[in-house]
């Protein structure tokens, strides 16, 4: 009697576990709330820029509101940096100028008279160093090629001016022209991207007269501009005037939009398609304005990807920019 008492027991116990799991097996999980991007709730206000109202204006420049892993991103820049050190060994650096933030780190190929990418990073133009974007550099230094970062001052310490930090960018890039042969580089085959703030600032670079910087006119042979701004009047009338002073002139001259008549080597405009609308819409306008210039340029769209996320495929040969670069500079 207690054995068979015993093994009923048993086999309603094992009944209800295979009868629980099949429940738990047959049932969907609870949704969780989706994240939505974009600016906060708010009743529509007067338009400031476009049809942005002075809230979605602010959002659209403030990459929090389109990037929900905008944390885990950054670090990842960081962790893959020092990985990609460890593979590679640590870069050469080297000062470009006098003051403290005019560094440049070098990753090196092995081989000679190779050619150059440099690569401006973002950050608000306030933020951001070179050791943290170091992590692209072992697809370029393995297919041939040196990657060079540069350090650059930060709008915090030049009283919210952007014309300091174009300036360095400017020199770094006379820099690399004149010591080039120092690291085995091939002078006449420098290229050049930046990513967000730093594709401001390159697309700047990319439309400079280089007679004042000790380098030919066509120095760069060629650019990538990730995710940039090419329009600062935008800029200007967004929150991001807390910290930068951009005034008529500045506005005028650092926009790079307004200057592709300057523009000489071919260019890649890049943008990812869930970057903010602000970002995707100037995007595309400085590809269209250099194609109605009639020179050479290509839209490349990360479908997918986010302001941030777009530019970790710089670090994938195989990827949406790591790919385009490569076949840039001829090395893919």
């Amino acid at each position: 009697m207690t054995r068979t008492t015993r093994r009923a027991a048993l086999a309603g116990i094992a009944a209800a576990a295979l009868a629980g799991k099949a429940s738990a097996q047959g049932q969907r999980p609870a949704p969780r709330e989706k994240w939505q991007p974009g600016p906060p709730p708010h009743a529509k206000g007067n338009r400031v820029f476009l049809d942005y109202d002075q809230i979605e204006l602010d959002a659209a420049f403030n990459q929090s509101f389109y990037a929900a892993n905008i944390e885990e991103t950054l670090a990842r820049f960081a962790s893959n940096s020092e990985l990609a050190r460890a593979r590679l060994g640590a870069p050469m650096r080297e000062s470009y100028g006098i003051s403290e933030f005019e560094k440049i780190d070098v990753y090196a190929t092995k081989k000679r008279d190779a050619p150059i990418h440099v690569f401006i990073h973002g950050g608000d133009w306030r933020g951001g160093v070179a050791k943290d974007y170091g992590f692209p550099a072992e697809v370029f230094v393995m297919a041939g090629a040196h990657f060079a970062v540069p350090d650059f001052a930060s709008v915090q310490t030049t009283n919210g001016s952007l014309a300091p930090l174009v300036d360095q960018i400017r020199h770094v890039i006379g820099w690399l022209y004149r010591n080039a042969p120092r690291f085995g580089g091939d002078r006449n085959r420098i290229y050049l991207s930046g990513h967000s703030s730093g594709g401001h600032l390159a697309a700047v670079a990319l439309t400079t007269d280089w007679s004042n910087y000790g380098a030919p006119t066509d120095v760069i042979k060629g650019g990538l501009c990730i995710s940039g701004m090419y329009d600062l009047r935008p800029v200007r009338l967004s929150s991001r005037s807390t910290y930068l002073k951009i005034d008529q002139p500045m506005q005028e001259a650092l926009s790079p939009i307004r200057h592709v008549d300057k523009l000489r080597p071919p260019l890649l405009v890049a943008y990812g398609t869930d970057d903010s609308p602000e970002f995707q819409r100037q995007a595309k306008e400085f590809a269209a304005a250099v194609k109605a210039a009639s020179k050479p340029v290509e839209l490349l769209v990360g479908q997918h990807y986010n302001h941030f996320e777009l530019l970790e495929t710089l670090a994938n040969p195989y990827g949406v920019l790591g790919r385009a670069a490569l076949q840039q500079m001829k090395l893919a």
